[in-house]
Parts: C-alpha cells; structure tokens; sequence
C-alpha cells in the first residue's frame, strides 16, 4: 500500500482560512459508509442522524500557546520551538532552525522570563529542553506563546478561541482536534434532548498533525506516541452502549484513535485508563470501539486520510473527496465536515 494512492487534486483556493462566523453553518457531507451514498447538509443537520442511545464521545484537550520565538544566547540566532509533549520539567519540541541547536544551547524567550536548555538531541528536528522560569509556566507561556495554526492557514486569527473547541479543558494539544470546533453548546442541548449521551476524554494532539508520511509504503510509517486519558464515566457509557448495541460515534480521529488504542488494550472492553499510543489506523484495520465518524477534509497522503479509507473505505473515501472538491466544499482545520455514517 503506496501513500500516493491516498492522493487527490485540492485547488488552494478550497483551503480554509478563517472559521465561519456561526461553528453550525459548515457544509456537512454524509457519507454512508457500506453504500458510498452520499448527502449534502449542514452541520446542524447533525441532529437528524444522530438517534437516542448513541454515544457522541469528544476530545476535551485544550490547544496551548506552543509556538515560541527565541533568541540562543551564544550567537543572537532566532529559533523557533514547537511545544509538544511535557513529561515533568521537561518539554519535547520540535525546533524550527534545529541545526544551530546542541546540546547545552541555551535560549531565551521575551524579556527573559522563559528560558530553555537543550537536554537532548533528538532526530528530525526533535530535541528535549529544561524550562527555567520564577512563577506559574502556563501562565507565562500565555504571555509569551502563539497559537499553533497548521502552515496552511496564512490568515491571522482574530479570535484565539475560534480554534478551540467550545468544550476545551484540559490543556496539553500542539493543535486542535478539528472536527470538534462545528459544534455549539446549543447543538450539544438539542443532541441531548434527542437521548443522545456526550462522553468525553483527552488526546493531546502532537507531532503527527504537523509531520507529513515521510515514507511511500504506508506499513513502513511510526507514529508519534501521543498522551491520552479516559475517565471512568466515559468507559462506563461506553461499556452500556455496546452491551446495549447502541452507536458509538466519534467527533474526530483523535477521539477514534484513543477509543480504538484503548479497545486495543482491554480487548474490545473500555476501563479508566491514561497513557501514550502511536495507533496507526489504515485499510486493513478492523474496528473494535466506533461505528461512525465525525471528521474534517484532511491532507492528500496523511495518515489522516488513511484512517477514514480504513472505516468507509478508500474507493468510497476517494470519491466523496473529489465530490467535495467540484462542489467547492472548504478544505482542512477550519473547513466543511463529513459525517461517516453507518447507516444507509
């Protein structure tokens, strides 16, 4: 299996740059995932295909201000981290001009407040540093950081907030799990009023959205580990709804992936867990936890687009993207949706 054959033609113009005023008035494509039909709706429309009894579950991780700008000390040179993944003290990044970084350099971010050792040299671009700084450092990474926006979107984001999730809590993400930012807490009430149940947990979203396949043969590409927790509410819904065969839905492969690593793990079963998964999903994989998907357009050639070819199937999945792209469907982190639908 070649990443080629995850390819299609996107005009530049279909990519999204800015997020519509109202989250609800995205375009929703349903793709039904057996038959390949599909419809064309908005995302309010969600409500009509969702049913009582199903189990929506969401990724409740929050996007940082990870993006740094920095000075090393020895020679005034810029240098660019990306926060990815803390563990104690210290933080994993991704370091934009990473070659004029050793180990023992030294950085500086702002007026001094923030600085940075290199603990670590890491390949492609990977290094680990010891934060040094007086006081609280998500609140000085408040001050000091940026929004992380994927290297697609050149438009300038007037509300931070448009690129989180009205559910966002629990901090930790390098970007957002997209697919989640159409929905609006009144979208939320009428799902509920309908029976359906809202399940939450966290995937910290990493180096994966940022880095494209390095590799041609797809079963030749290592994922990055990624943080994530499931709470016992969560598992205990999700428990109830496969003895009582109702859906399980997912809003984004990131909610997939951390159901599927978890069902992994406990054999088809859901308990309380946290920990780090590099869950590969493409066609061939056989799905233990989800039924249906809540997703945004993804890059030709990701291993994004792998996954959904791997629930509705890549003919299927190939053929509703081309269809979006003639009926100028927008394209990436703050465009149009798609909703894989299990029933026909």
């Amino acid at each position: 299996m070649k990443a080629s054959d995850f390819d299609y033609f996107l005009p530049e113009d279909r990519i999204a740059q800015v997020p519509l005023s109202d989250r609800t008035q995205s375009r929703l494509l349903i793709l039904h995932r057996y038959s390949g039909k599909m419809e064309h709706r908005h995302f309010y429309d969600l409500v009509h295909y969702l049913h009582a009894g199903d189990v929506l579950v969401r990724n409740n991780t929050r996007v940082i201000p990870a993006r740094l700008f920095g000075i090393k000390e020895e020679t005034g040179a810029h240098v660019e981290l990306l926060l990815l993944k803390q563990t104690g003290g210290v933080w994993e990044c991704l370091v934009g001009n990473a070659k004029v970084v050793k180990l023992g350099t030294m950085i500086t971010f702002g007026d001094g407040r923030l600085q940075a050792r290199c603990i670590e040299v890491r390949p492609e671009g990977i290094r680990l540093f010891e934060m040094l700084y007086e006081g609280i450092f998500m609140e000085i990474l408040e001050e000091l950081g940026n929004v992380p926006l994927p290297p697609y979107i050149h438009e300038k984001l007037q509300d931070k907030e448009r690129y989180q999730t009205v559910y966002a809590k629990i901090e930790g993400s390098a970007a957002a799990p997209t697919a989640g930012l159409h929905f609006t807490e009144e979208l939320f009430d009428q799902l509920q009023a309908k029976g359906v149940q809202i399940a939450d947990l966290t995937l910290h979203v990493g180096l994966g959205t940022f880095r494209p396949m390095g590799q041609e043969d797809v079963e030749d590409h290592i994922m990055h580990s990624e943080y994530y927790s499931m709470p016992q509410k969560t598992a205990d819904l999700l428990n109830q709804a496969k003895q009582e065969k109702h859906r399980i839905i997912a809003v984004g492969t990131t909610s997939c992936r951390t159901l599927e690593a978890v069902a992994q793990r406990f054999d088809g079963h859901f308990e309380a867990c946290s920990g780090n998964t590099d869950i590969f999903i493409y066609p061939g994989y056989q799905f233990r936890a989800i039924d249906a998907l809540i997703t945004n357009f993804h890059l030709p050639k990701s291993t994004l687009i792998m996954l959904v070819s791997a629930l509705a199937g890549k003919d299927h999945i190939m053929q509703a993207y081309n269809t979006a792209v003639k009926m100028d469907y927008r394209f990436f982190s703050f465009g149009d949706a798609m909703f894989i639908d299990n029933e026909d």
